[in-house]
C-alpha cells in the first residue's frame, strides 16, 4: 500500500486532484491511500501524532505556514517520505530541494503530468521499500534507509541506529534478530557482538578498531582483525572498488 496526502489550502484544487486520484487509482495502481489536507496545521498534527506518508503533494503558497517552512518541519519526523511541490510560483524551487525535495511542478496540472509524475514517484517508493527498515522508534514508527545507516549499536536492551546525518534512532530489539533480517544486505558487517556496521562507510580498518566514515571507533574484539579485513576486501572487490598498493 502507497500512502499519499495532498495539502493545499484551495478547495477547488483539492476537489480536481480527488477526481483524478479517484481515476488513476482505478486506471493505473489501485494499491493507493490518499487523504486530502485543507490546511497545513492540519497535517503537520497528524504527522506529529503518527502519520507516516510515501508521499506528501503540498502546496508552496499557503495562509498561516509556507509549503517550505512545513516541510522542514516534517523532516523532523519523517526523512523518508517524498515531497512534491505543486504551486503556481518558480520563485521558491531553489529553496525547495534544501527539504530535499522530489520535484517541484508548476500549476496547473494537466492529467498527464500528474500521471507520469505519480508513478515515477511510487516506482521509487517501490524500489526504497526494498532497501529499507522500519523501526519502533521513541519518536513513532520511523522508516530508515539502509543506504543511509552508518552503524547500529547495543546500548542497554535497545538498539541505536546511527544514520548518515548525525541522527539516531533508538529502538527496542535484538541484534541477532536484526543482523538475520538484514543477511541478504551483504554490506553489512557484523565485527562485535554490539555492532553492526555498513562497510560502505568504513574509512580505516586497524588491528583494534573500525573506523567509520564519522570517526567513531568500532571495536574489534581480538583475534577477529584478519576475518575482518577479508570481508571488507571481498565485499569491496564485489564492489569494484579501486585498490593503491
Amino acid at each position: 500500500m502507497i500512502r499519499i496526502a495532498f495539502c493545499d489550502d484551495d478547495l477547488t484544487v483539492l476537489d480536481e486532484i480527488r477526481g483524478l486520484m479517484d481515476q488513476f487509482r482505478a486506471k493505473y495502481y489501485q494499491q493507493i491511500e490518499y487523504s486530502l489536507f485543507h490546511s497545513p496545521l492540519e497535517l503537520l498534527a497528524e504527522i506529529k501524532s503518527g502519520l507516516r506518508l510515501d508521499v506528501l503533494v503540498l502546496d508552496v503558497i499557503m495562509p498561516g505556514a509556507d509549503g517550505i517552512s512545513v516541510a522542514r518541519e516534517i523532516r523532523q519526523y519523517d526523512e523518508a517520505v517524498k515531497i512534491i511541490f505543486l504551486t503556481s510560483s518558480s520563485e521558491f524551487a531553489l529553496e525547495a530541494y534544501t527539504v530535499g525535495a522530489y520535484f517541484y511542478q508548476m500549476k496547473p496540472v494537466s492529467e498527464e503530468n500528474l500521471y507520469r509524475l505519480l508513478r515515477s514517484v511510487i516506482s521509487e517508493c517501490e524500489k526504497a521499500r526494498q532497501n529499507s527498515l522500519i523501526l519502533h522508534s521513541k519518536s513513532g514508527i520511523t522508516r530508515i534507509h539502509l543506504d543511509k545507516l552508518l552503524y547500529c549499536e547495543v546500548v542497554g536492551r535497545n538498539l541505536m541506529f546511527h544514520l548518515e546525518n548525525g541522527k539516531v534512532l533508538e529502538s527496542v530489539g535484538s541484534m541477532n534478530i536484526l543482523c538475520s533480517k538484514l543477511a541478504s544486505y551483504k554490506n553489512f558487517l557484523h565485527p562485535h557482538r554490539s555492532f553492526l556496521v555498513n562497510m560502505e562507510f568504513i574509512q580505516n580498518i586497524s588491528y583494534r578498531a573500525i573506523t567509520m566514515d564519522n570517526h567513531v571507533e568500532i571495536p574489534i574484539p581480538h583475534g577477529k582483525c584478519s576475518q575482518i579485513k577479508n570481508q571488507y576486501l571481498e565485499y569491496a572487490f564485489s564492489k569494484r572498488q579501486i585498490f593503491m598498493l
